[in-house]
């Protein structure tokens, strides 16, 4: 391989829910707010969103240890929340997340054409999701029907860790067959997600509004007035950014020139920083 082709784009690797599907990524809220209150405890959809973009495991584990959750359970249930009791909680949240997915799972305005866009320029499509393979297996038909089939897919509980680790993005690299690192963009609404990029050595863009960090539906945040959108959008712009962005974005639909720029700061010899330095 020469060193011009080091200098080239090569892939783009996705996330899903927030990303190209699902605006807001509301499809695992209402799941995992039911999913507390069916076992007695109440969680708020601000507590849910806190550790999104992780493994579903390691998130229903961390709002079982937040301080008002962890009260909570330890008065209900007798004793404090373990990993039995994630065990448990995982086992009944997976099909409900999955059903819930299915009805979530409209394109974000804009997300096939940047894809197109992507592919046009011959990069390659990864993807990467918090979500588990039978979440997954709802999903992915659905999004292949809209005309959504990525190069690969590797989802959380594939490998021995998720996010923030890299090994997803490592997975991606073999799968697409893609190498340096610093060729591939990871996107993704969520910093676990953006950092599961840097820590792979890729360049990681931040969604401002589609996702997570906004955390409204398309309806919602089309209701809003101009001022209203930007302070939501400068919020989640500065928390995706703190995570090591080196770029924040509305949505998907702005992502081609991005690229671009990219590629032009790779030419020039430059590199992503790393989520140490990026931070």
């Amino acid at each position: 391989m020469n060193a011009h082709n080091h200098s080239q784009l090569k892939a783009v690797v996705f996330d899903w829910a927030g990303t190209i599907l699902d605006f807001g990524s509301c499809a695992p809220m209402g799941a995992f707010v039911k999913l507390f209150e069916q076992f007695g405890v109440d969680i708020t959809i601000a507590e849910a969103r806190g550790p999104m973009g992780m493994a579903k495991w390691d998130h229903i584990k961390a709002l079982g240890t937040l301080p008002r959750i962890a009260a909570q359970w330890e008065a209900k249930h007798g004793h404090a929340f373990s990993d039995a009791d994630v065990d448990r909680l995982y086992e009944v949240f997976t099909p409900m997340n999955a059903a819930s997915a299915r009805d979530h799972a409209d394109f974000i305005p804009g997300a096939l054409e940047a894809v197109k866009a992507a592919r046009d320029r011959g990069l390659k499509i990864g993807s990467t999701t918090g979500y588990n393979r039978p979440i997954m297996e709802v999903v992915v038909p659905i999004a292949a029907a809209g005309g959504y089939s990525p190069d690969n897919l590797v989802c959380a509980g594939d490998l021995a860790e998720g996010r923030p680790s890299p090994l997803m993005m490592y997975r991606c690299f073999a799968d697409l067959g893609v190498w340096p690192p610093h060729t591939v963009v990871k996107v993704d609404d969520t910093g676990v997600g953006l950092q599961e990029g840097l820590n792979a050595g890729t360049w990681a863009v931040g969604l401002a509004v589609s996702g997570n960090a906004n955390g409204l539906t398309l309806a919602e945040w089309q209701a809003l007035d101009e001022a209203q959108q930007q302070e939501r959008r400068a919020a989640a712009t500065a928390d995706l950014k703190a995570a090591g962005a080196h770029c924040v974005i509305d949505s998907v639909a702005d992502l081609p020139q991005v690229l671009e720029d990219i590629e032009r700061r790779l030419q020039r010899g430059e590199r992503p920083a790393s989520a140490a330095t990026a931070a």
